[in-house]
Parts: C-alpha cells; structure tokens; sequence
C-alpha cells in the first residue's frame, strides 16, 4: 500500500462534498460587489507584474543605457527589488489584517505608481539601483492583499478558479507589459522609459478601482461588531498584537514550511521568466521583436494553465494538482532549452509556462486555507516574500552561470561565443522542480475550508472562539450532508 502522504493527496469525501453545487451555478450567484472586489484584486496582482517585468523587458536597453557590458549586472535591480518585498509584505499585510483589505491596498498600489513613475526618469545606474530597491518594499504588499480581497468573498466552490485566475494575473501583466514592449517602447524616443511611465499609469488607475469598490464584507461584519461592543481602536490593536504573537508560537512550523514551499515556487517562476527574454535574444539570437513574442506566447500558456489547475485543484485536491502540474513542467524542459528554431523554442515557452503557472495558480488559496485564521493577509504575502527574498538571486544565479558556461551560435554568419544560459535554467528548474514536488507531498492541506467564518485577529479571545465553533458546526453540518447524500445515491441504486 502507498505511504499515508501520497494516499492523503487525494481530499476527503466530505471535503469534496463541499463542492457539489454546479460552477455555473455558483458564479451565475456572485453580486456584483463580489465580482469587484475579485477584479480589483486581479487587476492589483497584474499591476504588480507589469511593474516587475518592466526591467526584465528592458535589461538590453538598460545595458546600453547605463553603458555596462554584462546582463548580470542589470539583472542586480531584480535582485534588490525581491529582497525587500518581505518588507513590504509585513507592514501592508499588518496594516490589512488590522485596518480591512481596502485603503492598505489603495496606498499600496499609489506607492508603486509614484516609484514606477520615478524609475523612468533616473539618469544614473546608481539612481535606478536604489529606487526599484525602494520600489520592492512597495510591490511586497500587493500580493498579500490582493489574494485576500478577491479569494475571501467568493463561494468556497468558486475558490479553486478563482485561485488559478487571480494568480494568472501576473502572468497577464507579464504580456501586458510585453505587448507595450512590443509596440510601444520601439515607437517612442524614451524607449524603455515609456514602458516604466505606461506602468506607472496602469497602477494608479487599479488604485482607483479598488478605492470606489466597497471594503471586504468579513471586515464589515466584524467592525460593526466591534463597535457595538464599544472596543476602542487601542484595545483592538492591543489584541491584534495578542493574537499575533499567539499565532506565532502555536503555528511557526507551519510559517517555515510555507517559507521553504514558497522559496521554491519562487525559483520556479522567476528563473522561468526573468531572464528569458535576454536567454532567447544572447544563446538563441534572436532580436527583441521575436524574444518578446515568444514571452508572449509562453504568458498565454501560463494564463491557460493557471486557470485549469485552479479549476482541477477544487475536484483533485490542492497538493495532487501541484504535483501534476509541476511534472508537466519538468517534461517540457527540453523542448524549452534545445530548440534552436523560433516555433520549437515557443512551444517549449507555452508548455513550460503552462505547467509553472497552473502549479502557481493553487498557491492563492492554498495558502489562504492553511493559513492560521485571522491573518489571511499577513501569513500568506510574508511567507511569499520571504520565499521571494531567498530566492532573490535566480536571475543573477542564472546570469552569473551564463557567463562561466559557453556556447556557440552563428550570428550574423560568424561563429560566436555567447552565455549558455539554456543549459543553466535547465539544470536550475529541473532541481527546483523536485524540490517543490517533495515539499508538497509531505505539506498540509485544508481543501474546503470555510476561513471566511473564522474571527479576525483584532477581535477578542472569546469572539474568535465564537466563530471558530461556528465553523466546526458548519463543517459538521456538511459532513452530515455528505453522508445524507450518500445514503439517499445507494437507496436509489437499490
């Protein structure tokens, strides 16, 4: 018989049975405000991206700008960029666990719009350097807060979609900020500027959206609480600073397995994508108007691959349909690094990608329903971070690497020797890919859960212990259901 953590990849009955009411059904029953608050959350997550990939898009055009010779030394603005979104992650995921989804988010996205803004117009490598350092801090909230908003206020049913919709909007922002790439930076005399202030703009208007959308209904519902209790604004953050400390010492295994995961799901993401373009443009040779489409085509294979894991993940189970996914990744390695023409090369980015993202696309709610109740903001967007902090180096690993290992093309009808980053990245996934594959299949999972009835962590002891036994009664409740249904299929069968 297979060890216990393979046959618990598979949910429980119950848990299943959870979601038995038809997906249409369930979306065609979403208002209008439930609908909002999961685009503004998307649109913030996509934001995030096209602010990211903006120097990924650029490292060649920085290159020349800022008069250096090797990729690796651009690619150092990435790697500072990751380093302080844990930073980010903190103060924005406190102050939302603490004070609602909604204005935390608005000056969120507001902070990145003003830094987006500022990166087009530095005049020394120094300057950039230190404003997208700056800038990290910024993009570490968005993700926390952006998963929470649009995961916490649909139907459990719809969560597992919506998971892999929401997390795909980085990959729509990687081809957003491809197109512009594509069709604007080539067409204005600021070149790479242009995409920075184009950016810029796109983030402040998700701020916009996200301010005229209404706050959480989790957050509304216990404010009023609050309030009609009397609890004033210190005695709340005094038990918020409870609760967190609490949290801490119950849950801190479970903080550093969500650390490790995410530090290879990081590696996983970025050192399938940061460095690609300029892989495809210097071992390849192919010029930008190619190495960008190929991203785009491989963005479209992360789009469809993160919503169909997300849908698969709600009937497989969360860890089963990382684990699937991941191996489709790892099968498509060769085709994503061997081909030297631009259709196979592109097949292998659609493929890859598809894989990458639809194991990234359960991530959302599969941290929000092992996160310990009340922090659906903080545990979720710190322990990311962190994984995004420790996994800061790949593109500089990958370009570093690039320029110790060689190979050959003919470029320009002369043989030339350039970085071989294609067999860097490859060695680099594939280890990656059996890390991943380990953490998960021995990691939690809570398919189902109903987080959005647990207390928050500003609310007191004994009103957090209230709707936790809410949610046991409730869980009992579709247990018993499941078991109902049950018997009611096998006396029709008699």
């Amino acid at each position: 018989m297979a060890p216990y953590f393979f046959r618990n990849l598979v949910p429980r009955r119950e848990a299943r049975a959870q979601n038995s009411r038809p997906l249409l059904e369930v979306l065609r029953s979403l208002t209008w405000v439930q609908w909002a608050q999961f685009f503004s959350g998307w649109l913030a997550w996509t934001c995030d991206a096209i602010d990211f990939f903006s120097v990924s898009l650029s490292v060649t055009r920085l290159q020349k700008q800022f008069d250096k010779d090797k990729a690796s030394t651009i690619t150092q603005a990435i790697t500072l960029t990751l380093l302080f979104r844990s930073v980010g992650a903190v103060v924005f995921g406190v102050l939302s666990d603490r004070y609602g989804r909604k204005w935390p988010l608005v000056i969120n996205l507001l902070f990145c719009a003003v830094l987006e803004l500022g990166s087009g117009f530095v005049n020394t490598f120094k300057q950039f350097l230190a404003l997208r350092s700056i800038f990290g801090i910024a993009m570490g909230g968005v993700w926390g807060l952006a998963s929470s908003t649009a995961l916490e206020n649909l139907p459990v049913e719809a969560r597992g979609l919506g998971s892999g919709v929401l997390q795909q909007g980085y990959a729509c922002g990687y081809l957003f900020a491809a197109v512009m790439n594509l069709r604007l930076v080539p067409h204005t005399s600021t070149t790479w500027r242009s995409l920075f202030w184009a950016a810029a703009g796109i983030s402040a208007f998700a701020a916009f959206i996200r301010a005229i959308v209404p706050e959480s209904e989790v957050f509304l519902r216990a404010r009023a609480e609050e309030r009609a209790k009397g609890a004033t604004t210190g005695k709340k953050t005094k038990v918020f600073i409870h609760q967190a400390g609490a949290m801490l010492k119950k849950h801190w295994l479970l903080c550093v397995y969500a650390v490790l995961l995410m530090t290879g799901f990081n590696f996983f993401s970025h050192g399938s994508q940061d460095l690609y373009p300029t892989y495809l443009q210097t071992t390849k040779g192919f010029d930008s108007y190619h190495a960008t489409v190929a991203t785009i085509i491989g963005n479209c294979g992360a789009i469809a691959g993160g919503a169909i894991a997300g849908m698969a993940s709600q009937y497989l189970g969360r860890r089963l349909t990382i684990v699937i996914f991941v191996l489709i990744a790892g099968a498509f390695i060769p085709l994503w690094i061997l081909p030297g023409s631009f259709g196979g090369l592109s097949a292998g980015a659609f493929w890859l990608q598809f894989g990458v993202q639809g194991a990234w696309g359960v991530i959302p709610i599969q941290l929000a329903e092992m996160s310990p109740p009340g922090f659906r903001a903080t545990f979720p967007g710190v322990t990311y971070q962190l994984g995004n902090m420790i996994s800061s180096a790949s593109s500089q690993i990958e370009a570093t690497g690039g320029d110790h290992l060689k190979t050959t093309i003919i470029k320009d009808g002369v043989r030339t020797v350039v970085p071989d980053y294609a067999r860097v990245q490859g060695i680099l996934i594939g280890t990656v890919a059996a890390y991943i594959i380990f953490l998960t299949v021995i990691g939690p999972e809570n398919h189902g859960s109903h987080f959005e009835k647990h207390g928050l962590a500003f609310e007191s002891d004994s009103d957090a212990s209230t709707h936790d036994r809410h949610t046991v009664n409730d869980e009992k409740q579709d247990e018993k259901l499941s078991d109902t249904r049950s018997e009611v299929i096998t006396n029709e069968k008699v």
